[in-house]
C-alpha cells in the first residue's frame, strides 16, 4: 500500500472512532469577521485555512474576494465595503477556479478526526513535505500538487490552470511549509531586538493582554462583538505593531501586522 493510501486509511479509522461535531470550513465559520476591518481580518481568512484565488470591483465602491480551502473544498465569497467586510457568503467550486462536483460548500461536508491524531498525521506530512514522493499514485497529480507545492513556499501567485485538487493541496502546502519556515522572524527589518508574542497563542485572554503589556506593547484599538475580540497592540520602540484576536476568551491568534493608523 503506498504511503498515500496509509495516510487516509489512519485518517479514516480516525474520523470513525471520534464522536465529535464536523468541522464546516464554509462562510459560517467566517461569520464573525463581517463588520471587521478588511486588511485585518484577511489575516484572519487566511489562519483558519483559506487561500486568497481571485477577486474584483463592484458597484457601490464594493469589493468582491473568493477564497478557497482546500481542506474542506470550500469557496466562499467575500464582500468588502468602505474598507470592512460586509458580507461573507458560500459560492460554487467555479467560482474559486476549481472543477465542480458534489463537494460545493452547498453540501457543507465537514471534515471528523481526532484532534490529536490527525493532528499528528498532518504535522508530519506537511514537515515531510511528501514521504518517499509516494503520496499520489498518479503521476500527474504528483506533479500538480509539486507544482502547487512550489508556488506556495515560493510566495507566487496561485495559477491552478489545470483546476486541479492536487495542485491546490499542494499550494495550501507550500503556504504551511512557508510559514513554519519563517516562524521566527516578525517581518521586519532593522537592528532592535523584537519582544516575543506568539507563546501567548492559545492562552487567557485576559492573561495574554497583560503580559504583552509588561513586554512594552499598548492597546490602540480594538473592535468585535461578545464572541470575538480583536485588539490592535503597539510597541514603539521595537516598530511591532500587533492585531490580537481573542475568541472565548482564549487567544485564537497573534500576528504583527506591520501597520495600523493608530499604531504610530
Amino acid at each position: 500500500m503506498r504511503a498515500r493510501s496509509k495516510f487516509c486509511t489512519l485518517v479514516f479509522a480516525t474520523s470513525v472512532a471520534y464522536s465529535g461535531p464536523a468541522l464546516a470550513n464554509d462562510a459560517s465559520s467566517l461569520g464573525d469577521l463581517v463588520g471587521a476591518r478588511a486588511g485585518q481580518a484577511e489575516r484572519s481568512v487566511e489562519a483558519r485555512g483559506f487561500t486568497y484565488i481571485t477577486g474584483n470591483a463592484g458597484r457601490h465602491s464594493t469589493r468582491h474576494s473568493y477564497w478557497w480551502n482546500s481542506a474542506s473544498k470550500n469557496c466562499v465569497h467575500i464582500v468588502t465595503q468602505d474598507g470592512r467586510y460586509s458580507r461573507i457568503t458560500d459560492a460554487s467550486r467555479r467560482d474559486c477556479n476549481q472543477k465542480s462536483g458534489g463537494g460545493d460548500v452547498a453540501a457543507a461536508v465537514g471534515v471528523v478526526a481526532g484532534a490529536a491524531i490527525l493532528g499528528a498525521l498532518l504535522g508530519g506530512h506537511k514537515k515531510h513535505h511528501h514521504d518517499d514522493d509516494r503520496h499520489y499514485d498518479d503521476r500527474d497529480n504528483e506533479r500538480q500538487y509539486q507544482r502547487g507545492y512550489n508556488d506556495g513556499l515560493h510566495s507566487l501567485a496561485y495559477h491552478n490552470y489545470d483546476r486541479s485538487d492536487a495542485y491546490s493541496s499542494g499550494y495550501s502546502a507550500g503556504v504551511d511549509q512557508r510559514r513554519y519556515n519563517s516562524d521566527y522572524h516578525h517581518g521586519n527589518g532593522g537592528y532592535g531586538k523584537k519582544a516575543r508574542f506568539r507563546d501567548l497563542i492559545g492562552g487567557n485572554g485576559r492573561s495574554a493582554r497583560g503580559e504583552l503589556g509588561r513586554r512594552g506593547f499598548t492597546r490602540v484599538d480594538r473592535f468585535g462583538d461578545d464572541n470575538t475580540r480583536y485588539s490592535i497592540m503597539w510597541r514603539a520602540q521595537s516598530m511591532q505593531c500587533l492585531q490580537v484576536t481573542i475568541a472565548n476568551d482564549r487567544v485564537y491568534d497573534i500576528r504583527d501586522i506591520g501597520r495600523h493608523p493608530k499604531c504610530r
